[in-house]
């Protein structure tokens, strides 16, 4: 379900630098964090959704996830846009 969300939605921010601005900013909607990602660059993803009660999924491969954004590369981090 994750994956497809993702893949449906309309505006994504890719990235953990992309998605901390976006978090910081007010533009999240919601947040997808693969399981697989270092956990020292997604820890601080999650401490910023949790403080702004952005709601946060797990997925569990950052290759799925970087291909349902349409890119080549894994994704650790991928934020819908506000």
């Amino acid at each position: 379900m994750s994956y497809e969300k993702v893949s449906q939605a309309e505006e994504l921010i890719i990235g953990t630098k992309q998605t901390l601005k976006a978090l910081q900013i007010g533009e999240a909607k919601e947040v997808f964090i693969a399981d697989d990602a270092d956990r020292r660059v997604t820890s601080k993803v999650v401490a910023l959704a949790e403080e702004k009660s952005i709601p946060v999924h797990r997925v569990d491969s950052m290759k799925k996830l970087g291909k349902a954004c349409g890119i080549e590369v894994g994704a650790a981090t991928v934020t819908i846009k506000a």
